[in-house]
């Protein structure tokens, strides 16, 4: 309506000046219900025709959408066991900060397991105390081998000697006999030594790689009861959190619920335009919204990224050819926006539904010395126009409340 009645006042208001002060024909008598058309034909035709170019050049070169939201990303509350639920530590909306515990499992299994582990590391404790003594005796042992070889070592010599001084002094047969002692001695101390060497090698090698395999259990063991307490990942608030103890919670089947993290969707406007305004999308384009949530407000944005692809065409590899007639709707370019002044979302309720302008500045090409007059009119004319569709957006913001409350009919 508003591009109807400036159009006319180019076009029809000048005609109808024309007849009214230079034919002297006057609404009533010459220009009538039924005469309207033929008195008035140049300037309703070029009225309608100056109407439909100038709602073209404005919604194509200053784009508006109403599909605008402020999307938040939520966090689902999964468990990595399956179990059954023992204690909840929040209600149904409460904050929570990193760490905190959301609620806990059934862990008596775990528990079983963790207390197993720490009976093992008990045990290996045990066993390496036992081995430190069996290497104290070990080492006795070798000593009292070594002190028995040495006395038959002694013997034998001594009465070797003899027999070498004065022979027939000393038995051949206790001579014998001292060898057959001394071999033996030799084997006894043989016998020490590895004895000695098994339970060293059992205190210094073997029980400590149990110790560490026990220990590395008990480790295991205290994540998997860790893992039934489900903490908060992040900072942020749990809404319609419904778990009751009892309750079945499963990591592929059944969630617990969702927490949104702090600050979330309150950065950035997600706005999609429909895909002929692709070429017109610029980072840095100055942006204008109204948010169902916080009536009565225009949000100074800017465009900070817009997506390179659109959502509609995407697909996954399957056994399937992609056939184009099963995407009923168009995608639409997506569009992130930020306030231009700090906290300019304040107040807007993340999720709320928005309704956003963009807006075309030629400025620097209108600059530009090497644009020509004609092109600097056209670029002046365009960025004119912005203003249009700016109070376009204004009577929207007065309007929707009414809209919401009164005409929709809750």
């Amino acid at each position: 309506m508003l591009e109807l009645l400036l159009c006319a006042t180019f076009t029809i208001l000048p005609d109808y000046l024309y007849r009214r002060y230079r034919q002297g024909k006057r609404i009533g008598r010459e220009i009538t219900l039924y005469s309207v058309w033929f008195e008035l034909r140049f300037g309703i035709v070029a009225c309608l025709m100056l109407t439909v170019s100038l709602i073209t050049m404005i919604f194509y070169f200053h784009p508006s959408t109403s599909s605008a939201t402020m999307f938040y990303r939520t966090v689902p509350i999964m468990t990595e066991v399956n179990g059954r639920v023992a204690e909840v530590h929040v209600d149904v909306s409460a904050d929570v900060k990193q760490g905190d515990v959301i609620f806990r499992l059934d862990s008596a299994k775990q528990e079983a397991s963790l207390l197993r582990a720490k009976r093992k590391v008990a045990e290996v404790d045990a066993a390496m105390l036992s081995a430190q003594a069996d290497v104290m005796k070990a080492e006795g042992q070798l000593q009292e081998a070594k002190g028995s070889l040495q006395q038959a070592q002694d013997e034998l010599d001594t009465k070797t000697e003899l027999q070498k001084r004065n022979p027939g002094i000393v038995p051949q047969r206790d001579i014998e006999k001292l060898g057959v002692a001394v071999a033996g001695r030799q084997g006894s101390l043989d016998a020490a030594t590895a004895s000695k060497q098994s339970a060293s090698t059992r205190l210094n090698d073997l029980l400590p790689a149990e110790k560490a395999s026990a220990e590395a259990a008990l480790a295991e063991a205290q994540v998997d009861l860790d893992k039934t307490f489900i903490r908060a990942g992040v900072d942020g608030r749990v809404e319609q959190f419904g778990l009751k103890p009892g309750d079945i919670v499963t990591p592929n089947m059944r969630t617990a619920g969702v927490l949104i993290p702090e600050g979330a969707g309150r950065r950035a406007l997600m706005a999609g335009f429909g895909q002929i305004e692709a070429q017109v999308l610029k980072v840095g384009m100055v942006a204008e919204a109204t948010c169902i949530s916080k009536p009565w407000t225009i949000i100074p944005m800017v465009v900070t990224s817009v997506q390179d692809y659109i959502a509609a065409g995407q697909f996954r590899g399957g056994e399937q050819l992609i056939e184009a007639q099963q995407v009923a709707r168009p995608g639409t370019i997506l569009v992130f926006m930020e306030p231009i002044y700090k906290g300019g979302l304040e107040g807007v309720t993340p999720g709320s539904s928005c309704v956003a302008n963009a807006y075309t500045s030629n400025h620097d090409r209108i600059e530009d010395k090497q644009t020509g007059t004609l092109k600097r009119f056209a670029l002046h004319a365009v960025d004119a126009t912005g203003i249009v569709h700016a109070m376009l957006l204004r009577i929207q913001a007065l309007v929707l409340p009414v809209q919401t409350l009164v005409l929709s009919g809750h």
